[in-house]
C-alpha cells in the first residue's frame, strides 16, 4: 500500500495515473529480494539534486548485479516530465527503481540484462519545520559490505531499519540511533545524523556501513561554504549525548531536528535552522 496520493507510474515507457501493478509474482525481485530505488523530493518546483539521484539508482543497481536500462539523464528527463500535472503547493516523493525479472544460475543470481524499471511520483507532504523527533538507542546495528549490500539503496536492506523502527516506537521514541559492527555511531534508523559541540558540526566518517547520502553531502557542503566547521569523524554514543544539538539528514524530510536522546534534551536548534535555511536556500538557486 502507498504512503502517499495523487500516485503516476512510469511503467514500460509511458505514465499512468495511479499506482499500478508492475511486478510478477516470479520476478526475481520479489522473491530473492533483488531490488534498487532512490529517493528524491520535488517541493515548490525544486528537485534539489535529482541529477544525483538518477545517477545513485544506476551505480545501486549495479552494485546489486542489476544491468542498468536506462542512462541517468534519461531518468531525469522522464521524471520531470511526470512531474508536470502537480501543481506548486504539492510536495512530491520521487521514486526510480529497478529490479531483476529472470534469475541465473540455480535462480540465486539475477539474470544479466534482464531488468525491469518502473517510476512512481506520489504526492507526501514535507514534515513542518517545526517538527522535532525523539531518538533512542537500537540493538540492531547496520551490516557491513562483507554481508551485505551496504553500497546501494536496495530494498533488502530496509527490513533491518524497519525493526530499528518498530523497536524504537515500542519504547516510546520516534527513531533510533544505530551503531555500526564497531559499536560505534553509524546514523539514524531512516537518516544520516549531525552533531553540534561548541558550534563545531560533526558526522559519523562513511565507513562502508551505511549510505553516506546526497543530501548528507548537500549539507556539509553548505555549512562549509558558510563558514562553519564540519568534521567527519568516529563518534560514539556519549558524543551524541554530551551534544549541543542534533539532527538527522535525509531525502525525506531534509533536515529533522531532534529533541532528545534517551536520557539527554537538546536545548538548541541553531545550527539545525542554519543547515535548513542554507539548503532551501541552496536550492532555489538551482532551480
Amino acid at each position: 500500500m502507498a504512503f502517499g496520493k495523487n500516485i503516476r507510474t512510469f511503467w514500460q515507457g509511458r505514465w499512468h495515473d495511479g499506482d499500478i501493478a508492475v511486478m510478477n509474482a516470479a520476478d526475481h525481485g520479489i522473491w530473492q529480494g533483488t531490488s534498487v530505488f532512490d529517493g528524491a523530493r520535488w517541493v515548490d518546483g525544486m528537485c534539489p539534486d535529482l541529477a544525483l539521484h538518477c545517477a545513485r539508482v544506476n551505480a545501486s543497481a549495479t552494485a546489486l548485479m542489476i544491468t542498468p536500462t536506462m542512462e541517468s539523464a534519461e531518468i531525469e528527463a522522464i521524471i520531470r516530465d511526470g512531474l508536470r500535472p502537480y501543481g506548486p503547493g504539492q510536495a512530491v516523493y520521487i521514486r526510480p527503481m529497478y529490479w531483476a525479472i529472470d534469475g541465473g544460475e540455480l535462480g540465486i543470481t539475477p539474470k544479466e540484462g534482464s531488468t525491469a524499471f518502473a517510476i512512481s511520483l506520489e504526492e507526501v507532504p514535507m514534515p513542518a519545520a517545526t517538527f522535532q523527533t525523539t531518538v533512542t538507542r537500537t540493538k540492531f546495528r547496520r551490516p557491513v559490505l562483507e554481508d551485505s549490500v551496504c553500497n546501494a539503496k536496495a530494498g533488502c536492506l530496509y527490513p533491518n531499519n524497519a525493526r530499528m523502527l518498530v523497536e524504537a516506537k515500542s519504547k516510546g521514541f520516534g527513531n533510533a540511533l544505530v551503531a555500526d559492527a564497531m559499536g560505534n555511531l553509524a546514523e539514524s534508523a531512516t537518516a544520516n545524523v549531525f552533531l553540534v559541540r561548541d558550534g563545531v558540526v560533526f558526522t559519523p566518517t562513511p565507513n562502508g556501513t551505511f549510505l553516506a547520502g546526497i543530501t548528507r553531502a548537500r549539507h556539509i557542503a553548505n555549512l562549509r561554504a558558510d563558514g562553519v566547521q564540519v568534521v567527519e569523524t568516529v563518534l560514539t554514543f556519549d558524543d551524541a549525548h554530551a551534544a549541543d544539538e542534533v539532527f538527522l539528514s535525509g531525502n525525506f524530510a531534509k533536515v529533522t531536528s531532534v529533541r532528545a536522546f534517551d536520557g539527554t534534551e537538546y536545548r538548541s536548534r541553531s545550527m539545525t535552522e542554519r543547515a535548513r535555511s542554507l539548503y532551501w536556500d541552496w536550492a532555489a538557486s538551482q532551480a
